[in-house]
């Protein structure tokens, strides 16, 4: 079972993020590290905000991250939604990786347990399009 339905659409890969998606593919989260200064960023870009380089690496994330931010939405931004409501939107931050960070849900967590600094643990899940997304479950 998905978080969301099949009716809200999966991830349209651009020319900028289609390599983050495709390791999604593979089921490895990556995220992408300027060649040049090691600074990362997420979503992905062509170029490093902090010195304009243009080369950049993908390194496998950590299977753990920590709450940074979250809410629960109560009004659905989509049809498809609205019996799921309320629902949450987390902010997943990774120390590991510069405080890089990941906009995405906790599966297992109802709105009342999802606090800031809750650790949390990657799983996978198939999107409407195919493609896997990266979700989160609580690592009580």
């Amino acid at each position: 079972m998905s978080y969301f339905p099949a009716e809200v659409s999966g991830p349209q890969p651009t020319d900028v993020d289609r390599t983050f998606w495709d390791h999604c593919r593979r089921r490895e989260l990556r995220f992408q590290r300027c060649a040049a200064c090691h600074r990362f960023r997420h979503p992905p870009g062509p170029m490093c905000s902090a010195c304009h380089s243009f080369e950049h690496e993908w390194l496998l994330a950590p299977d753990t991250g920590i709450v940074f931010s979250f809410t629960i939405v109560h009004h659905p931004v989509h049809p498809g939604v609205a019996s799921l409501t309320p629902y949450n939107v987390v902010i997943v931050d990774f120390p590991e990786f510069d405080h890089v960070r990941l906009v995405s849900n906790i599966i297992d967590a109802t709105p009342e347990e999802i606090h800031v600094g809750m650790t949390v643990t990657l799983v996978w899940e198939e999107s409407s399009t195919g493609i896997p997304l990266p979700r989160f479950k609580s690592a009580r």
